[in-house]
């Protein structure tokens, strides 16, 4: 019956120094597996979260700033538009008439006296 319990205790120990070399493979396989993973992103050209982050912010700040400057683009051309249609027009109204003859000059009531001379001589 004495042996019985080393025979015990043998085959504990031998179980225990299994499970420590199983933990040694799977540490091991873990840290291999770790090395290839990061060499594969380093392969990759993978970009940090940390990077991107900020990247993607600029990048909504400029889209933001791009439909403003759109708009204002927009509302300067239906002013420019406006402002063309308004001298388009003050030309047709102030043209001459279409036979080409010119209007003759008249001084209406109140109208101020020729440069350079006195009316009475």
């Amino acid at each position: 019956m004495a042996d019985r319990p080393r025979f015990f205790d043998d085959v504990a120990g031998v179980a225990g120094g299994a499970l420590s070399a199983l933990t040694g493979v799977r540490e091991e396989a873990e840290a291999v597996i770790r090395s290839r993973v990061d060499e594969m992103i380093r392969k990759l050209d993978l970009v940090r979260r940390s990077d991107l982050d900020p990247v993607q912010e600029m990048a909504a700040n400029a889209r933001t700033g791009q439909e403003a400057a759109a708009a204002l683009l927009t509302e300067m051309e239906a002013r420019i538009a406006r402002l063309e249609a308004r001298v388009a027009s003050l030309e047709t109204a102030a043209a001459p008439p279409a036979s080409g003859a010119a209007r003759p000059f008249t001084a209406g009531p109140g109208a101020a006296e020729p440069l350079g001379g006195d009316s009475g001589a």
